[in-house]
């Protein structure tokens, strides 16, 4: 556990002081690779009261989307733009366009930036991921902490420099859970961590922490946690794969199934006809030789689940202690659809994935699942038919276009400032980037026009503060992606979506949510104007030229 060791202190305030901002305090809190349903309240069959009771008495979102992956994802949320435009149109990499540049444009800012601007304490606890990641010629001894550098990315692109008073996490996007690589605090790299270290548990701790700190403060604060967890590695405490070394023997079929029966008894998604797609890939439990190794697999993501409720259960517990729970705004989401990835089959030691331990012992990528998920020294992924179950009811997962990569489980969660019944359901759609507007509204903040010495782009995304208040807003016209040719456009209850270099298909969100049925040869015109307008988006936010 990470206690409060590497919590600095707060300067003292005079008593003296004036009445207190009544503005909220604002809370988002990100995941890694959760699937749509894997959560209580979506459906899932996971054992997560505390998210569950945020939903209970706040409001859940059924179409909210992200930008289809990690860093894309925290880049629009970060700065209210799509995510070329804030400069991750791909990954951590620089291309050497405007859009590709790897890292956070000097053309946007970020919510911290702003709301500081606007009287806010500032803090994020967690992975950042939208920084230039560098590689080293003895890249595996690096990845091993068996390398010192100064720095693990350029100074100017630390949390610390975008904003945020304090900062304790990770830089980079794939960590050992128990030992992670590019753990700083503040912008010192943390070199050690006790041997009973979790980094979900360091992560919920400093969130505690931090808003222990701030909570009685004569001014708001805005906290970003972006948890690590479930993103590969399969890593989780021994104690909460148990709660699930049973749950999933009876494979990705039945429980499909049961989370679409929860998901309609919610009516979650409102159809009167059938709308669980096929099971993709189309492969049977039965006639799976790994069943043993892929059961196991399945708990220690939902073991990982688990153990971020329980921190989101503490993080409250704090908020109530301290007076604070009904002036907070808790944002609640994840950063894209789960993972397909079969990470055992990537080449261990390159780019941000380990091969070995501080200690030298290998890694092991079980290739031939040899070894049972959940150890450190395992590096281990759920692949394509455990992400498809947890992003039931819908097509496909993360980096994706479809609803299954591409749209959130987003709760809402803010007594003083929600009208809406508790336990809504609210189907009107949002992306990520209208967090910034969120904040601005609630904050009473004026997002720039220009930021230092830069000008900034005009903000994308629209407030929610409407929805909260009123059960409805005026949203977006259209909503564009693209992720590595992956291109869509949501526009009312129409939706275009393209796999990497295949035609448009089309389809009508309001009567097949799961898209099963493309209607782009019966609505040629439809096809052809949300076409016009993605060509038009894609010049105006520097999604072309795309790099090859």
């Amino acid at each position: 556990m990470l206690g409060t060791g590497l919590v600095p202190l707060l300067p003292c305030f005079s008593q003296e002081k004036k009445q207190k901002d009544e503005r909220p305090n604002i809370i988002v809190v990100m995941v890694d690779d959760m699937g749509w349903s894997d959560l209580g309240c979506f459906g899932g069959e996971m054992n997560t009261p505390n998210i569950d009771g945020l939903a209970d008495n706040g409001v859940r979102f059924t179409n909210m989307y992200n930008a289809g992956r990690s860093c894309p994802s925290r880049a629009s949320l970060l700065t209210g733009l799509y995510p070329h435009q804030a400069g991750i149109g791909r990954m951590t990499f620089n291309q050497n366009l405007p859009g590709y540049i790897g890292s956070l444009s000097d053309n946007a800012v970020t919510i911290a930036q702003v709301l500081k601007s606007a009287g806010y304490n500032t803090g994020m606890v967690g992975k950042w991921h939208v920084s230039e990641t560098p590689l080293k010629e003895d890249q595996r001894e690096w990845l091993a902490h068996q390398r010192d550098y100064s720095d693990y990315i350029a100074p100017s692109q630390y949390p610390t420099a975008k904003g945020f008073d304090y900062y304790y996490g990770v830089l980079y996007g794939v960590v050992n859970f128990f030992d992670p690589f590019s753990l700083v605090y503040g912008d010192k790299p943390v070199k050690e961590v006790p041997s009973n270290y979790y980094i979900t548990d360091a992560l919920s701790d400093s969130a505690v922490a931090y808003v222990n700190r701030n909570a009685k403060l004569d001014k708001p604060f805005f906290l970003y946690l972006a948890h690590t967890a479930p993103h590969w590695p399969l890593h989780a405490l021994p104690e909460d794969i148990d709660k699930y070394k049973d749950r999933y023997k009876g494979g990705w079929e039945s429980i499909r199934e049961e989370r679409y029966d929860r998901i309609k008894k919610m009516d979650l998604l409102a159809s009167e006809d059938e709308f669980l797609s096929k099971q993709n890939p189309d492969r049977e439990w039965m006639q799976n030789k790994d069943s043993v190794w892929d059961a196991r697999a399945m708990a220690v993501h939902a073991a990982m689940i688990d153990r971020v409720d329980q921190g989101i259960g503490r993080l409250i517990k704090t908020l109530k202690d301290n007076g604070a729970l009904d002036n907070t705004l808790i944002l609640f989401m994840s950063d894209n659809g789960c993972s397909p990835e079969v990470c055992q089959n990537y080449s261990p030691g390159d780019n941000d994935r380990p091969d070995m331990m501080r200690n030298g012992e290998p890694i092991i990528y079980p290739k031939q699942k040899e070894v049972l998920p959940g150890p450190q020294n395992t590096f281990a992924s759920l692949g394509a038919s455990w992400a498809n179950v947890a992003n039931t009811p819908f097509r496909f997962w993360k980096a994706k276009t479809y609803e299954g990569g591409i749209c959130t489980p987003f709760i809402a969660h803010y007594p003083k400032g929600i009208n809406m019944k508790k336990g809504s359901v609210y189907r009107g759609s949002g992306h990520l980037m209208d967090i910034m507007a969120t904040a601005v509204e609630l904050a009473g903040a004026r997002y720039p026009e220009r930021y230092g010495n830069n000008n900034i782009i005009p903000i994308e995304g629209k407030s929610l503060v409407p929805a909260f208040k009123k059960g409805k807003r005026e949203g977006h016209n259209y909503l564009f992606f693209e992720h590595f040719r992956e291109r869509a456009v949501v526009s009312g209850d129409w939706k275009i979506v393209a796999p990497n270099k295949k035609p448009w298909e089309l389809y009508n969100l309001k009567t097949d949510r799961t898209e099963m049925h493309n209607l782009a040869d019966q609505y040629p015109d439809i096809v052809t104007r949300l076409n016009q307008a993605y060509d038009e988006w894609a010049v105006r936010a520097l999604v072309e030229p795309s790099p090859k």
